[in-house]
């Protein structure tokens, strides 16, 4: 496994990898300190195996890339995997709600689980759970806090209700 380090413009970003693919994206508070977090302190730091996701970053960044294409190795149940899948067909500036996004694995009863596979998505961003809001179009849960959420929904263009 690496990492890496990413810094965008909300705030710095750790990438990790191994050999199948991009495993983790995931948004670290915005400190300048260059201490490793705990839980990558057992990988090794590597910035080449992660040129294209940096690159693709950087074209989403200045709006230049609306999709990604990357090679991604979420670990996570079948179940999980079915619902990043699902993920990955919302369009930047689209959001849409938990009932749609189970409805979409042909599980619509699965609401809750949905969103609990929502909220374990390894590969935020670039596996778009942020554009998943409440059915009432209000913002709901995210890792990265709902300030961030908000960030991001706006800087793609989305509508939803911020009250």
């Amino acid at each position: 496994m690496y990492f890496t380090y990413y810094h965008s413009p909300f705030g710095k970003i750790v990438l990790t990898a191994n050999n199948d693919g991009l495993t983790s994206l995931e948004f670290i508070d915005g400190d300048k300190s260059t201490s490793i977090p705990a839980h990558y302190q057992q990988l090794k730091q590597e910035q080449t195996i992660f040129l294209d996701v940096c690159q693709q970053l950087d074209q989403y960044f200045t709006k230049q890339r609306t999709n990604f294409d990357l090679k991604l190795a979420p670990q996570g149940t079948k179940f999980q995997q079915q619902v990043w899948q699902a993920l990955t067909t919302i369009k930047q500036g689209e959001t849409k709600s938990y009932s749609w996004l189970a409805k979409t694995i042909n599980n619509e009863k699965a609401v809750r689980a949905v969103g609990s596979a929502n909220g374990a998505n390894p590969i935020a961003l670039i596996i778009p759970c942020h554009r998943v809001i409440g059915a009432n179009g209000k913002l709901t849960g995210y890792a990265g806090g709902l300030v961030l959420k908000a960030k991001l929904l706006a800087f793609e263009g989305a509508e939803f209700d911020c009250t």
